[in-house]
């Protein structure tokens, strides 16, 4: 059971629950999903660590379909700093002698066109974890 943080802030349990939440997975079913040793009462206790052995964590993210690291790693303070720093009510871009036009429809037709490739993603990733578990049950 070892564990690696590189970030001290990092709470791997607060972000464990984030992307559980984000996902809209009960803690009920992450515990049922994680075995016969598991319950709700022990998941919620997981999301209060600081730091979660790395065994676990790598079946909890293998449970929700995302990258470990993507626990371990995320920061919400240096992610909300991104987005204060990226978008603010006076930025503009190019010189002060010009206007930019941001066409709306590009950018809706952007965000879906990235979101249709991150469910094509999801979708590969269930059934690369599918052939995996039809494999691990013949055996």
């Amino acid at each position: 059971m070892t564990h690696t943080t590189s970030n001290p802030k990092i709470h791997e349990g607060r972000n464990l629950k984030r992307f559980r939440e984000m996902m809209s997975v009960k803690q009920d079913a992450l515990a049922f999903e994680l075995g016969e040793d598991w319950n709700q009462q022990k998941i919620s206790l997981l999301e209060q660590k600081e730091k979660i052995d790395s065994d676990i964590l790598e079946q909890v993210a293998a449970i929700l379909k995302i990258p470990a690291e993507a626990i371990r790693n995320f920061d919400e303070q240096q992610a909300i700093n991104v987005i204060s720093n990226t978008f603010q009510d006076q930025a503009f871009f190019g010189n002060s002698f010009g206007t930019y036009h941001n066409n709306p429809i590009d950018k809706l037709m952007q965000l879906h066109e990235e979101k249709i490739a991150l469910y094509e993603r999801m979708l590969k990733e269930k059934d690369e974890m599918m052939g995996r578990l039809e494999r691990l049950i013949r055996g």
